[in-house]
């Protein structure tokens, strides 16, 4: 019977939106994670992942994480805060809170916290000097309040200057594409003291298209300033992709 039970919970990054399969689904780090661990222990591990894109910081809290402790997992993951950001009018200290809230639930249930950084995605957004500054504000404060509490595992993607360059960022510029979903999987692997296969980190590029800046605001920024007029999220009527346990050999 297998130790390992990894739940994920989270918005697109967790889901893996950027890192399709031939058939649409997403993929992403979390998925790969799991398969490394898997394969790094040499024994199949139990995975769950709840996350649903476009989540603010505390709806993932409020809708997912007691969800996700209910099924008994060893290990958790959360990362929140990057919709957040993009949003006017964002409090850094309260998306500060959801991690602190995660970290103390997992404590209280005796549960491994792994806690993420998202990975930065303004070397191609509009308005990239305030994400930024917002990132590495949310980095530092979620750091601080957090130093001390043992038995976090931290994966801190944000200061990675390498996922910065462009080869790692899916056409509409704000979510990661399979380079950068591999290189953040070995990132946690590697916090978790598992040995990723050495070519995650800097997998070659593939050929994709490069959206003309016409072009990019008419693809994909302008359907998302749409949702934010309309009160829709891009994750309204979405399933997680693996609700219950599935095992990963």
């Amino acid at each position: 019977m297998t130790n390992v039970r990894f739940v994920a919970i989270g918005d697109s990054f967790t889901e893996g939106v950027g890192d399709e399969r031939p058939d649409g689904t997403p993929r992403g780090w979390a998925d790969l994670a799991a398969q490394g661990w898997a394969a790094g222990l040499g024994e199949p591990i139990e995975y769950a992942n709840l996350a649903i894109r476009g989540r603010l910081a505390w709806p993932v809290v409020d809708e997912q994480l007691e969800v996700a402790l209910a099924l008994g997992p060893t290990h958790l993951s959360f990362n929140g805060g990057g919709n957040d950001m993009l949003r006017p009018g964002t409090k850094v200290e309260r998306i500060v809170d959801a991690f602190v809230t995660v970290a103390r639930r997992c404590q209280e249930k005796g549960v491994v916290p792994i806690l993420l950084a998202g990975a930065d995605p303004t070397g191609g957004l509009p308005m990239a000097g305030l994400i930024r500054r917002r990132g590495d504000a949310l980095t530092a404060a979620v750091t601080a309040r957090l130093r001390r509490t043992d038995d976090i595992v931290w994966a801190i993607n944000w200061t990675d200057a390498t996922l910065r360059d462009p080869s790692f960022w899916s056409p509409d510029r704000l979510h990661m594409n399979f380079r950068g979903h591999h290189r953040v999987a070995a990132r946690v692997l590697e916090s978790l003291d598992i040995a990723a296969p050495a070519t995650w980190w800097d997998l070659p590029e593939a050929a994709a298209p490069h959206l003309a800046t016409r072009e990019y605001y008419r693809t994909h920024v302008g359907p998302w300033v749409k949702r934010r007029f309309t009160g829709r999220s891009s994750g309204d009527g979405r399933a997680p992709k693996y609700g219950e346990w599935t095992t990963i050999v």
